[in-house]
């Protein structure tokens, strides 16, 4: 997979950096999913079986079926070129565990919150957040099988998103389609910190590259 194909990253330099994307929404809309469809190692991830204490106080409608919730953070990494490395960090999507979020929003580029239409409020949260914060962010609308379709269009209007906004379809289960948002996300943030350095968070420039890489 050529992410380099539209060379979004270009003005980044030759000095070794890192860039830290989010992948955020509602509980049960992908996120997982998407890390995993796009990460080039074996994907970090913190799931664990529903418990009946903890369905008590999370939603579950329109999501019955699943049995595991993130309860930390899902990473990946993906390696664009030698001095170049993006690492993908899922938030947790239920309320109790949306305190983690200012830390893992700590020197993010920019963020991809997924969206399922039939659940279209549960990312309310999050592009809320990220508005508030001044941090660049697309919405990927995710495809579930059998959800009914809406154009990009429709779902900015209803999210009343504002116009720069990229919004996106794709199916979290495809890396294609995945790269396309991850690629949209790049693209609006640089054209954010580059024109519009007033909205961005000062906290968003890729940092140096660290010494390590959380344990795999």
């Amino acid at each position: 997979m050529d992410y380099a194909a539209s060379d979004p990253v270009a003005s980044v330099g030759r000095m070794p950096v890192t860039i830290k994307i989010l992948i955020a929404g509602g509980f049960g809309v992908g996120k997982t999913t998407l890390v995993g469809s796009l990460t080039e190692i074996r994907p970090l991830r913190t799931e664990e079986p529903l418990s009946e204490p903890g369905a008590a106080v999370d939603r579950l409608d329109g999501v019955e079926r699943k049995s595991t919730t993130t309860v930390a953070l899902d990473f990946g990494r993906i390696t664009i070129r030698e001095n170049l490395v993006i690492y993908l960090f899922g938030t947790p999507g239920q309320e109790r565990f949306w305190f983690m979020w200012d830390e893992l929003a700590r020197g993010a580029l920019g963020a991809i919150v997924m969206a399922d239409t039939r659940r279209l409020a549960d990312c309310f949260p999050s592009v809320d957040y990220f508005e508030q914060r001044g941090i660049p962010f697309v919405v990927g609308v995710n495809c579930f099988d059998g959800a009914r379709r809406f154009r990009p269009e429709a779902v900015r209007s209803a999210l009343d998103l504002d116009p720069l906004v990229p919004v996106v379809l794709c199916d979290a289960r495809q890396r294609a389609t995945c790269r396309d948002a991850l690629i949209a996300l790049v693209e609006h943030a640089l054209h954010v910190l580059r024109n519009h350095p007033q909205y961005a968070s000062a906290a968003a420039a890729p940092q140096p590259a660290p010494a390590g890489e959380p344990a795999q």
